[in-house]
């Protein structure tokens, strides 16, 4: 399967590289970072990630990006569909690197995103798994137009559910 990449205004959404390895061991290794996506691990955890959401690809047909700057070409976080085994729907992530932070690049990577499970995958809806204490997440979903569903356990977590009804549709 060829994975293919997308863009944004600032963003490059494309798959990942073996090369993006050190920054997203970096970001798993932070606890600011790796908090509300898996907690924080090393070097190998890190590789075994990025391979997972490289197969997502292959299995399921869509799956997350790796998202780069276009000015600067560096290796900003991820964004876009994941629902493995267990997962109750559907779901569009986004998590970047601290110094990519407070600069609307998750809201912009999303967007996108979810205009691609709309229109390419042929989604129905969406949901944004986050866990209770992500308010700046929970600030992307509500920016996105996505609204607050219920609480959700899930492996043992309390999560809230946003929806992304497809009458949503934000390019970035």
């Amino acid at each position: 399967m060829q994975i293919p990449t997308i863009e944004t205004s600032r963003l490059t959404l494309r798959p990942w590289r073996d090369s993006d390895l050190d920054a997203f061991a970096a970001f798993s290794a932070d606890p600011y970072t790796a908090r509300f996506v898996g907690g924080v691990c090393g070097r190998e955890e890190a590789w075994r990630r990025m391979a997972a959401y490289a197969g997502h690809w292959l299995l399921r047909g869509y799956g997350l990006w790796a998202l780069e700057e276009k000015s600067s070409g560096a290796f900003v976080g991820y964004s876009g569909l994941w629902f493995p085994e267990g997962w109750p729907e559907l779901e569009l992530g986004w998590s970047l690197v601290k110094a990519a932070h407070g600069k609307g690049y998750a809201t912009e990577a999303a967007a996108r995103a979810r205009a691609y499970a709309y229109e390419v995958v042929g989604a129905k809806t969406l949901i944004s798994i986050i866990d209770k204490q992500n308010y700046a997440s929970q600030a992307v979903a509500n920016r996105l137009g996505a609204t607050y569903e219920n609480v959700f356990l899930l492996r043992g977590a309390e999560v809230v559910i946003y929806r992304h009804p497809r009458s949503e549709i934000v390019r970035g």
